[in-house]
């Protein structure tokens, strides 16, 4: 068992290792994979070494610790690799958001209100658009299905008294030539942005554009509650212009830093597998009392299917236009349930 357990341990750390270097090592493909190779030679020669016979006994120790010090190496490596923000980066995550704030109101620059023709291209505007805290109304969660019913993107989006709305979004800061894995997530390939966004923008973006599943879901939150929530995103916005963080696939991503803010705003939010499965995210905020109740969650998911609504609309209906038509017939959630936490 322990021959077995320590041969699982290895295996696991040959393949940790080997992925690191294929994700963030610099240089060609070949020296890359030279450099793979080199290291998964090694870490199976350690893995082996025990089977060897008695008078190979040195040349067993030798490689052992050729293989501990190969290891500590990479992980030397693996810890100085930095977040920045300072790269050639995707068009779409180019900028951060910038905040000032006076009393109520609130000025944000670097508000993305693209047009989008495909998935990869698109009119490019970014803007400065000013707020009234006293004026937010509503909270809205978005749930966008790019890859099956467990995988999705959440969003949250904030309504206010004048009709207008405004979307946050956590994602992953690309460079301008990568695209997005999964795997790459797990292994510092991507660092985080916090994007703010028209709905006409980043909704029709995936409904539209893209053709993922989008669903939009009214929350229930005190007045309290929406607006430390509101500020809660814009703290976070600072925080990583000031200090850039890596995207992470399981543990810093669209709806683990989400959940992270609202925890610190609603007391007692119980953790659940469902906020790393986001896409069953809606059963879980509907278990916790967030949204209307009073229905099935099978019906406001069918009310909250904002796709058919979102097609009929075109881009230069404007932004209100947008907003008013994906929500046509969603219920709102039962009152204000989830309130601030007391100071």
């Amino acid at each position: 068992m322990g021959q077995a357990l320590r041969a699982l341990v290895l295996l696991a750390v040959i393949a940790w290792g080997a992925l690191a270097l294929h994700f963030e090592l610099p240089g060609s493909m070949l020296v890359v994979d030279s450099v793979i190779a080199a290291w998964v030679l090694v870490g199976l020669a350690a893995l082996l070494a025990p089977l060897w016979k008695h008078r190979h006994r040195r040349a067993s120790s030798a490689l052992r610790v050729l293989f501990a010090l190969t290891l500590i190496a990479v992980v030397s490596w693996w810890q100085s690799l930095e977040p920045s923000n300072d790269r050639d980066w995707a068009p779409d995550v180019a900028r951060q958001l910038s905040v000032e704030r006076e009393g109520d109101r609130v000025r944000l620059h670097n508000v993305r209100d693209f047009e989008w023709q495909t998935p990869n291209t698109a009119t490019t505007r970014w803007e400065t658009r000013e707020y009234d805290l006293s004026q937010l109304d509503s909270v809205d969660m978005v749930v966008s299905y790019w890859m099956g019913p467990a995988i999705a993107h959440t969003l949250v989006t904030f309504g206010f008294a004048d009709g207008r709305h405004l979307t946050f979004s956590v994602e992953i800061r690309r460079e301008r030539d990568e695209a997005f894995s999964i795997s790459g997530g797990f292994f510092k390939q991507f660092e985080l942005n916090l994007i703010a966004a028209d709905e006409n923008d980043i909704l029709r973006l995936r409904s539209n554009v893209r053709g993922e599943d989008v669903y939009l879901y009214r929350v229930g939150l005190s007045p309290q509650a929406r607006r430390e929530l509101f500020v809660a995103y814009l703290d976070e916005a600072e925080r990583l212009r000031r200090t850039p963080e890596f995207y992470n696939t399981l543990t810093s991503n669209c709806t683990t830093i989400v959940f992270d803010m609202v925890d610190r705003i609603v007391a007692g939010l119980p953790r659940d597998i469902r906020l790393i499965l986001s896409g069953y995210l809606p059963e879980y905020v509907y278990e916790i009392g967030g949204l209307d109740t009073s229905h099935p969650l099978a019906f406001l998911r069918n009310r909250g299917y904002i796709n058919p609504r979102a097609q009929q609309i075109p881009y230069n209906a404007g932004s209100e236009a947008f907003s008013r038509a994906i929500r046509d017939g969603v219920p709102a959630a039962d009152g204000e349930i989830l309130h601030a936490s007391s100071p």
